[in-house]
C-alpha cells in the first residue's frame, strides 16, 4: 500500500474464544458526533483528488462465492455496497442483503405511531431497491433502529447462523467497525465477530467515515482498504436502487430530509471501497 496519501494505522490482531479478530482500540462515535450532517463534511472533491493521487488497489472478487451483506439499516447495503451486489447478482453470485433495524427512528423525536409507519415506508423501500439491483428479497431482522448495541450479542448468533447454513462459506460484507454511527458499528462488530466464528471472509464498508474522516485520518485503516471497481450499468443501477429511499431524500411539509442533499453525490462519487 503507497504511504503518501493513505497512513498505515487501524486495526490490532486481537485473539479470542471466537478465533482471530481484527479490532479496532477505538470507536469512532465521538468523531461523527461532533460533525453532525448539518455540517456537510468533507467533500468529494477532496476525496476524488486523493484517489485519484493514490488509488486503493481494486480488491478481486473473482473468488467470492456468495455474498451476505448486513445493512444496519435500510438503504446501508444500497449506499455501500449497491454496485457490487449488482455486478455479482449478474454474474450469478448469491447475494443476500440482511437488514438488521426496522428503520423507525430516522426522525428525531417521532411518536410509536410515527415510528411505525416510517418501519414500514422504509421495509417497503428496502424491497424496492434490492430488486432494482436484482438481489433476492432481503431478510429483515426488525431489531429497533438506533438500539443495535443492545442487541449486539443477539445479531452475533443470527449472522452465525446465516453464515453457517450453506456448504459454501459465503462472503461476508457488513458496515466498518469504526464507521461513526452507532448502529453502523454495532452491526460491523456482530458480522465480524460471527465470522471469526465461522470461519467465513470479513468485509467491512465505509459510509459515515467518508463525512467525518479526511484522505489522511490516522483512524481509519487505510492498509487494509481496497476498492471495488464497478461498470457504468451497475453504478446506474445502484443510482435507480437509491432513489427509492424517497423517505431519506425527499423533504415533507414538517422537517428537511434525513439525509442532506451532499449525502448521495458524494457517496457516489467516491465509488465503493472495502476494509479486508
Amino acid at each position: 500500500m503507497p504511504s503518501g496519501i493513505w497512513p498505515r494505522s487501524g486495526g490490532l490482531r486481537a485473539s479470542g474464544a471466537e478465533g482471530d479478530v481484527e479490532t479496532l482500540s477505538t470507536s469512532n462515535c465521538a468523531r461523527f458526533a461532533a460533525k453532525p450532517l448539518t455540517h456537510s463534511g468533507t467533500p468529494a472533491p477532496v476525496w476524488l483528488a486523493a484517489l485519484n493521487d493514490d488509488p486503493l488497489p481494486p480488491l478481486d472478487l473473482t473468488d467470492c462465492p456468495g455474498l451476505v451483506v448486513v445493512a444496519p439499516h435500510p438503504d446501508d447495503e444500497t449506499l455501500g455496497l449497491g454496485a457490487t451486489i449488482a455486478q455479482l447478482a449478474a454474474s450469478g453470485v448469491d447475494v443476500l442483503v440482511v437488514c438488521v433495524s426496522d428503520g423507525g427512528a430516522a426522525q428525531p423525536g417521532a411518536t410509536p405511531l410515527d415510528r411505525t409507519r416510517m418501519a414500514a415506508t422504509r421495509q417497503h423501500e428496502l424491497r424496492r431497491a434490492t430488486g432494482i439491483l436484482r438481489a433476492p428479497s432481503p431478510v429483515s431482522l426488525g431489531l429497533p433502529d438506533g438500539q443495535l448495541t443492545d442487541y449486539e450479542d443477539k445479531l452475533t448468533d443470527v449472522l452465525a447462523e446465516i453464515l453457517d447454513r450453506s456448504d459454501v462459506r459465503p462472503w461476508c460484507a457488513a458496515t466498518w467497525r469504526g464507521d461513526g454511527h452507532p448502529d453502523h458499528e454495532a452491526a460491523g462488530r456482530a458480522a465480524a465477530t460471527a465470522c471469526a466464528r465461522t470461519d467465513a471472509v470479513l468485509l467491512e464498508y465505509p459510509i459515515w467515515m467518508w463525512h467525518w474522516a479526511t484522505p489522511r485520518d490516522p483512524a481509519v485503516p487505510w492498509d487494509r482498504a481496497h476498492s471495488l471497481p464497478a461498470a457504468d450499468w451497475a453504478v446506474l443501477r445502484k443510482r435507480l436502487a437509491a432513489q427509492c429511499f424517497r423517505s431519506q431524500f425527499e423533504s415533507s411539509a414538517d422537517s428537511p430530509p434525513v439525509l442532506p442533499t451532499y449525502v448521495l453525490p458524494r457517496l457516489m462519487a467516491v465509488g465503493e471501497v472495502t476494509f479486508h
